[in-house]
């Protein structure tokens, strides 16, 4: 089993967003000593609580501080913007770090209406772009934009002998099929949408393409995972994640609250079905029941690769979640 991290930034309260990002560095740095394979930031607009706004820039100061583990995206929002430009920064990146960079993308709009008008300069732009936009991001990557193209002769320098891989990040069987189409890696987000995984994955081995960049099928899959010695306290612990996950999806303060000060919440019925819901997106116990679960997730999956996200306010529970999920696995 190959076990990566995808992290978010998150904005504990209490902290500054300067203290996330330096929790950030941090977090990447025990994952490398730990043996994690992977190590993505993610992309949010318009958040208090979600700190990672530039993937791109965290990616270069993180691989700075780091030394083998794979560094990228989770991902960039491509229909907001320019795929020349999205390859011209990842051409940077993996020339400053060859061999180290993933290039994450999503379909997301990034936000409200208003946010993604903000990111687009005013200009409307549509999603039914994105297959055509991931193509001529694949064209400027690998210097393969066919005859004809628009743009054929603009070329995305510097141009790096090995371009970084290209994964698509989705939650639809749809999002695979584009993927397998296009022969990209493929990222599903079980941390999003847990009732649609196995249909998605088995259509993107079933449908893959090989492509210039990628001839087999590669696909991981992310979820939340709150890990402790006992199962009491990763119940405790996730707690906090429980009340970010409601505050996110309502539009509130999105920085993550103490578990002693999310017991003291008082819920609605229809607050605590939606978080008994939302546990379906996690793995939440031992290190032991973890395993044991990521183990099954594998095997439905077809996949030998998980990313891990712990969103939780306590950064020393979060880096021991890391931790005990690495020994399990026998990582180090």
């Amino acid at each position: 089993m190959k076990l990566s991290v995808l992290d978010q930034s998150v904005v504990a309260k209490g902290d500054t967003a300067a203290e996330t990002f330096r929790k950030t560095v941090k977090l990447a740095q025990v994952a490398e000593e730990l043996g994690y394979s992977r190590f993505w930031v993610a992309e949010h607009h318009n958040s208090n609580g979600m700190a990672g706004s530039s993937p791109e820039i965290l990616i270069s100061h993180i691989a700075s501080s780091t030394s083998r583990i794979n560094v990228g995206s989770g991902g960039i929002l491509l229909p907001q913007y320019s795929p020349y430009k999205i390859a011209e920064n990842f051409n940077v990146l993996q020339t400053l770090f060859p061999g180290r960079i993933d290039l994450g993308i999503g379909r997301s709009p990034g936000g409200s209406a208003s946010t993604r008008l903000a990111l687009t300069d005013g200009v409307r732009k549509s999603l039914n772009e994105f297959p055509r936009q991931l193509r001529d991001l694949q064209g400027f990557l690998n210097k393969e934009l066919p005859e004809g193209h628009p743009y054929q002769q603009v070329k995305a320098f510097p141009q790096a002998e090995d371009p970084a891989l290209l994964w698509l990040l989705g939650i639809t069987h749809r999002g695979a099929r584009l993927a397998a189409e296009y022969g990209t890696a493929f990222t599903y987000g079980h941390f999003i949408n847990p009732a649609n995984g196995k249909k998605a994955i088995d259509t993107y081995f079933s449908q893959f393409h090989p492509s210039s960049a990628l001839s087999e099928p590669k696909a991981n899959v992310c979820i939340f995972v709150v890990c402790a010695e006992t199962q009491e306290e990763a119940e405790k612990l996730a707690l906090s994640q429980d009340m970010w996950l409601l505050a996110v999806e309502k539009g509130r303060d999105t920085r993550l609250i103490p578990s002693i000060e999310a017991e003291g919440i008082q819920l609605t019925h229809v607050e605590n079905e939606k978080i008994t819901e939302n546990r379906k997106r996690m793995l939440v116990g031992t290190p032991a029941k973890v395993k044991e679960e990521l183990k099954l997730l594998s095997e439905i999956y077809g996949t030998d690769e998980f990313m891990v996200i712990t969103n939780i306010h306590g950064f020393q529970d979060k880096l021991n979640s890391y931790k005990l999920l690495a020994e399990a696995f026998g990582l180090v």
